[in-house]
């Protein structure tokens, strides 16, 4: 396959509308799958009880978080160097779920840290990077609709795209450079510490959050394709049809 092709706006859009279906079908059937194993079939945690049960949702949604914030500042790398079109719109189009997964898990976090901590917010290290991190994605999405010509706020979300890079390691290290009260990472390189039901449906949730991350990412961008490409002779022909 020649991946260049679809480096136009005018072809991407034709294989984003195919693929969408299947990325949100995908995504229905994991999260059901994955809600069945956490709620239903998953042990009751011997320290927390049943409220650790939101780590099926706050887990999933902090990976996202980091995951589409970096993949959101390799498109602006893209559109910085070589000045592509594509890479601008995507970019564009993923911040507002990143930003969404972003405050999930903010939100599913004062939750858990509720009855965990005794208090719904504090200013841990980790949880205020999170937060740094939210504003970043609100930032991009301020500033790329901040200039007439679309293509210089492209330019311009993408180097504070880039330059919020320097956050992500910040977030996944706060547990181990300060002391926190977020507990460290359950998963890592070396192994797991959790049960194995628990440890998979964490892992079909996450898989669930990318499928829907990357179908509501397809649908957003030919929205914006649309938008950008409107006087375009192929535009007009696919409206018509």
């Amino acid at each position: 396959m020649n991946w260049f092709y679809y480096a136009s706006p005018a072809t991407f859009y034709g294989l984003a509308g195919r693929l969408a279906p299947y990325f949100f079908l995908l995504a229905a059937v994991l999260t059901g799958w994955g809600l069945y194993l956490g709620m239903l079939v998953a042990p009751t945690d011997a320290q927390q009880g049943e409220v650790y049960r939101v780590i099926y949702i706050h887990v999933p949604a902090a990976w996202m978080s980091m995951f589409l914030y970096f993949i959101m500042a390799c498109y602006g790398a893209l559109t910085l160097i070589f000045n592509t079109r594509l890479s601008g719109m995507m970019a564009r189009a993923i911040a507002p779920t990143g930003a969404m997964f972003t405050f999930i898990a903010l939100w599913t976090g004062a939750f858990w840290g509720k009855p965990t901590w005794g208090a719904y917010w504090v200013w841990d290290a980790r949880l205020t990077s999170e937060l740094v991190l939210l504003f970043l994605y609100f930032g991009f999405i301020a500033l790329a609709n901040a200039f007439e010509d679309p293509r210089r706020g492209d330019r311009a979300a993408a180097l504070l795209a880039v330059i919020g890079v320097v956050n992500l390691p910040i977030i996944y290290f706060s547990v181990k450079w300060w002391n926190t009260l977020h507990q460290g990472a359950s998963v890592s390189f070396k192994g797991t510490s959790m049960h194995v039901t628990m440890f998979t449906a964490m892992l079909v949730m996450s898989a669930a959050a990318w499928m829907y991350a990357i179908a509501v990412t397809l649908v957003r961008v030919r929205s914006i394709i649309l938008e950008r490409e409107r006087r375009a002779q192929w535009v007009r022909e696919a409206v018509k049809a």
